[in-house]
C-alpha cells in the first residue's frame, strides 16, 4: 500500500491541467479559476481621500493644539473640493478626496464646531498625512493584483471590481461524470427493501463537487455486474475530464470497479495506507471516439472513508486539473482531550471537535460508516501510523473550512 503521501503525489504528477479558456463578466466568476493574472489599469485609491469624518486641515494651522479655524467648505465622498487657504479648515467625510493645500484630517470626535461663528476649534496637533489614505498606497496601476491559477472568492471578485475589471478570462469549467455502484442503493423518498440503504454518497460527492465549481454528469446508480460497471465507464469517458465513482473498489466478488477499469483503461493505484479509505483507484479510462483518456478516480463505499478520500485525493486532483494554484490544507497543532490507545498501522484521520477549554474530543464511534461524526466533528486528527494518543498530547488538527476553497 502506498503512503497518503505517496499516493497524493502519484495523483498530482499525473494531473493534466484543462487548457481551454473563456471570457465572462466578473460577477459571475465566483468560484472559477483564473487563466491570466489581471493587471491593475488604474491607481487605488486613485486620489488622496480621507480614511474618518472629520476636518481636513492644514497640519501646520493646528501646532497649538486648541486652533480655531473658519470652516471654508462641506465636502461629503464623491465630491470635489476647492483649494483648501491657510487658516481654513474643510468639513470632511470618509472616501472624500483631500483638497489642494491639506495634508491632513482630525477626527470629528476631536473637533468643536460653534454654528454661530463658522469655527471649529481642534483640539489635536495633527501630523502632516494623518488619516490620509495616499493615491496608489493600496494598488498601482500596472501591479499584478491576482495571479493565474487563483480561485475566485468574494474578496476576489471584489478586489477586479475595484480596479473597473468588468470580464476575466478564466479556465473552463471541469466536466466530471460520476456513477454509484451497490444493488442496495436506493434513493431518498423511496421505500426501503429489506437489505437496502439510501444512497447519501451521491449527496455528498455531488455537493464536494458543486464546492468546487464541476459540471457534473450524474449517471445515477449501476447495477452490481461487470457488464454494467463496463458500459457505465464507457459512456461516462465520453466528454469528460474526470469520472469519479462511489463503492465496488474492493476485492469482493461483487466489486467489480477493478476488472471494469483495467478493462476499458489501465488502473494506476489501487490501495492506500489510510483509514477510514484503503480502497481507493486512481486510473485512465480510454475514449471510445479517439485515443484520448478521461481521469478515474474510485472511492470506497463507505460514506465516512467516501467523503474523507475525496478531501484529501478528489479535491486537490480536481484542483490541479483545473489549474488552480496548490492550496493543501492547513493543519494546526493543538492539544488532545482524549486517549487514542489502539492506533492502527495506516495514517489515520480521526473525527473531532474543539471543545469549550480549546481542546479537541473525539467523536465516540470513529467507524466508516458514521457518517454522523461528520456533521458532528469540526475536522479531522491526521494521526501518524502506529501513533498512540494520550490527554495532552499536541496532535495535528485539519478544520473541515480547509477543504472548502
Amino acid at each position: 500500500m502506498l503512503s497518503t503521501k505517496e499516493a497524493l503525489a502519484s495523483l498530482l504528477s499525473a494531473a493534466q491541467p484543462v487548457t481551454a479558456t473563456e471570457v465572462i463578466p466578473t460577477i459571475e466568476a465566483t468560484g472559477r479559476v483564473l487563466a491570466q493574472h489581471l493587471t491593475s489599469p488604474l491607481d487605488v485609491p486613485g486620489m488622496d481621500n480621507t480614511q474618518m469624518d472629520g476636518y481636513a486641515v492644514r497640519a501646520s494651522d493646528c501646532v497649538s493644539g486648541a486652533a480655531v479655524l473658519r470652516v471654508s467648505q462641506r465636502i461629503p465622498a464623491g465630491h470635489v473640493g476647492q483649494p483648501l487657504a491657510a487658516g481654513t479648515a474643510a468639513r470632511i467625510f470618509t472616501g472624500a478626496l483631500i483638497p489642494e493645500g491639506a495634508d491632513a484630517v482630525v477626527m470629528q470626535e476631536q473637533c468643536r464646531f460653534d454654528e454661530a461663528t463658522g469655527q471649529v476649534t481642534v483640539n489635536h496637533t495633527p501630523a502632516s498625512g494623518e488619516w490620509v489614505r495616499r493615491a496608489g498606497e493600496d494598488i498601482r496601476t500596472g501591479s499584478i493584483i491576482l495571479e493565474t491559477g487563483t480561485r475566485l472568492r468574494a474578496q476576489e471578485i471584489g478586489l477586479a471590481a475595484s480596479v473597473g475589471l468588468a470580464d476575466v478570462s478564466v479556465f473552463r469549467k471541469l466536466r466530471v461524470a460520476v456513477f454509484f455502484t451497490g444493488d442496495e442503493l436506493t434513493m431518498p423518498g423511496e421505500a426501503l427493501k429489506p437489505g437496502a440503504i439510501y444512497n447519501s454518497n451521491r449527496f455528498v460527492l455531488r455537493g464536494l463537487l458543486q464546492q468546487l465549481g464541476c459540471e457534473i454528469t450524474d449517471l445515477g446508480n449501476v447495477p452490481d455486474t461487470l457488464e454494467a460497471t463496463r458500459n457505465a465507464l464507457r459512456q461516462a469517458a465520453h466528454g469528460h475530464d474526470l469520472i469519479v465513482t462511489s463503492g465496488g473498489v474492493s476485492v469482493g466478488e461483487e466489486d467489480h470497479i477493478k476488472p471494469a477499469v483495467e478493462a476499458e483503461g489501465r488502473l494506476n493505484l489501487w490501495q492506500i495506507a489510510i483509514k477510514p479509505g484503503k480502497p481507493l483507484a486512481f486510473g485512465q479510462v480510454r475514449r471510445d471516439n479517439d485515443a484520448s483518456e478521461t481521469f478515474f478516480v474510485g472511492l470506497p463505499g463507505n460514506p465516512v472513508s467516501s467523503f474523507v478520500t475525496f478531501l484529501l485525493f478528489v479535491r486537490p486532483f480536481i484542483h490541479a486539473l483545473q489549474g488552480a494554484k496548490p492550496a493543501p490544507p492547513r493543519a494546526y497543532s493543538m492539544r488532545a482531550d482524549f486517549v487514542w490507545t489502539k492506533p492502527d498501522r495506516r495514517n489515520e484521520y480521526l473525527r473531532v471537535r474543539i471543545n469549550d477549554a480549546g481542546g479537541l474530543e473525539l467523536f465516540p464511534n470513529q467507524s466508516s460508516g458514521v457518517l454522523t461524526s461528520t456533521v458532528w466533528g469540526d475536522g479531522l486528527v491526521d494521526n501518524p501510523p502506529g501513533q498512540a494518543i494520550a490527554v495532552g498530547d499536541v496532535v495535528n488538527f485539519i478544520p473541515f473550512t480547509e477543504f472548502l476553497h
